[in-house]
């Protein structure tokens, strides 16, 4: 019952604040991406091997806030809920359930990554892009203005557009809806938000 929305995109193109966003507004909670404290913990420089290690902090954060969003389903599997798929947020919240959670990339972002630096992927990640299930997609537009940070690495045009690109096409070749978010942080946030209506029938919190 509980969705999970991922927000993709290629790096500084608002994501982390386009996921608080949305978890203010459902009044849930985000996954923060994993990779950001890894590399603040031990430093920037990294291998190929330091990717499977980031993948799967990552995957392991993911499942934690999952699992910790569906702890409380007793009132739903007693039958409280005669319909479960009808159960709306306010209905959610009453039985301590959440909406969503929103995370900030996934196996995808890794896959990306792993091939646009080293021309491979672990098969660990591939698997599980393969096994892994999501509901939404957000995925964020390269329109905003880049901000250099010390984990950024590419703020050339071409580069984003050719990331861009790889994103765009590992959607299109997948099966779960996905929604192309743009503008101003405030215009994504309304984009985000009908996407999520239209797709998930999720109201705001």
């Amino acid at each position: 019952m509980v969705k999970k929305v991922v927000i993709l995109g290629p790096e500084s193109t608002g994501k982390s604040t386009l996921c608080k966003q949305l978890a203010v507004h459902y009044n849930t909670v985000w996954v923060e991406e994993y990779a950001r404290e890894y590399l603040l913990q031990n430093g920037t420089s990294y291998t190929f091997e330091n990717l499977l290690d980031i993948a799967k902090g990552q995957v392991n954060r993911e499942q934690s806030a999952f699992d910790k969003a569906t702890a409380d389903t007793s009132a739903v599997d007693n039958g409280q809920w005669a319909n479960k798929s009808k159960i709306d947020n306010l209905a959610c919240r009453q039985v301590g359930l959440k909406p969503a959670i929103f995370i900030d990339t996934n196996m995808y972002v890794m896959k990306v990554w792993c091939e646009f630096v080293f021309d491979k992927c672990h098969h660990w990640i591939l698997n599980r892009i393969a096994e892994r299930e999501y509901d939404l997609y957000l995925f964020c537009n390269i329109d905003l203005p880049w901000v250099k940070d010390e984990l950024r690495e590419y703020p050339d045009l071409l580069s984003r557009q050719k990331l861009y690109r790889h994103y765009k096409d590992i959607l299109i070749n997948q099966n779960v809806p996905w929604v192309d978010i743009s503008g101003s942080n405030e215009e994504r946030l309304e984009k985000a938000i009908a996407g999520l209506s239209r797709h998930l029938g999720m109201q705001g919190a």
